[in-house]
């Protein structure tokens, strides 16, 4: 009857007393599907492209797979990488080509394997560096133009001024660079200086270039056959090379006697370089003995300070042979 219908909105009252179980029909639902897999067992996750990656490269050579079983390992917050680092793919491949020292490959766990990145895994490999695993926001914290893979260089390690001098064959030969501030120049003349038997490269600490990973690849491992050494004080060095008898000899295009003229070739020598923009500054050319241009065409403004240095040691040489 339409008085006994209850009101719409009415809430029902619930049965007193226990409700009924489904008997065991749903326990299926309730178990769970076992522990999830590892990030490298998963074909499509990335980890899983750069596992499949090594093991193709461990085969290529077992003796550094087994060198360094147990990479990648975690990478934790605070470990942080030790002195230089060469960031992003094509940047990072070229230097381990170089065999840049380097001292760990870190790669993030995001990152897509392509050709680069699988070959710096296998040169890693084979060379037993230590390569680890982090997050991508660890990774682009360190660099943000990574693309997801970062290599940690060991630092440079210099001689000292008095280490070049007594290693010096007779007659000695210095390279020293009076402000050389881009790397790929200090890198050129470091190579240049090793080709023409110089005794080491010389040069201040402040305001100039260093020995980077750019400095390494371009001397084309001269670097390490060369003894390099960090001066804190360009004008004392060129004291203490005249107390050992060298004459110092200055680059300058603007120097009226040209380098075919330079008598003291055969002697104990230093060449010095100046910088890129500046050249040699005013209290190195007054410690000069002599300062030697290079003639070239009117229409060219100057040489390049790696070029110079090539050529002038290129003369030197060339008298040393003749005398």
């Amino acid at each position: 009857m339409a008085g006994n219908a209850k009101p719409r909105g009415a809430v029902r009252k619930s049965k007193k007393g226990p409700s009924a179980g489904t008997g065991g029909n749903n326990k299926r639902r309730l178990e769970g599907k076992g522990p999830t897999p590892k990030a490298e067992d998963r074909p499509y996750h990335a980890a899983a492209k750069r596992k499949k990656a090594a093991e193709r490269a461990s085969t290529k050579n077992p003796a550094a797979a087994k060198k360094t079983a147990g990479a990648p390992r975690k990478y934790s917050k605070g470990d942080g990488l030790r002195g230089e680092i060469v960031a992003g793919r094509n940047a990072v491949l070229e230097a381990l080509r170089e065999s840049v020292p380097a001292t760990e490959l870190l790669v993030a766990r995001s990152i897509d394997v392509d050709d680069r990145v699988a070959e710096s895994l296998q040169i890693a490999l084979n060379l037993g560096l230590s390569i680890r695993e982090a997050h991508r926001a660890e990774v682009e914290g360190i660099s943000p133009n990574s693309q997801g893979i970062i290599l940690s260089i060991k630092p440079f390690q210099y001689s000292s001024f008095e280490e070049i001098v007594q290693r010096a064959k007779n007659p000695m030969l210095l390279v020293a660079l009076d402000g050389v501030t881009d790397p790929r120049n200090l890198g050129a003349i470091v190579r240049s200086a090793a080709a023409f038997g110089a005794s080491g490269v010389l040069m201040t600490e402040r305001r100039a270039a260093g020995m980077t990973a750019s400095a390494w690849k371009s001397s084309a491992g001269a670097a390490a056959r060369l003894p390099i050494a960090q001066v804190t004080n360009l004008a004392r060095t060129i004291d203490e090379a005249k107390k050992l008898g060298c004459f110092v000899v200055g680059l300058d295009g603007e120097s009226d006697t040209a380098i075919a003229d330079m008598k003291v070739a055969t002697e104990n020598i230093m060449v010095i370089v100046g910088s890129e923009g500046k050249g040699l500054a005013r209290l190195t050319r007054e410690k000069c003995d002599l300062i030697v241009s290079i003639p070239i065409s009117a229409t060219t403004e100057s040489l390049n300070a790696s070029v110079a240095t090539s050529i002038a040691l290129y003369a030197v040489d060339e008298a040393r042979r003749k005398g």
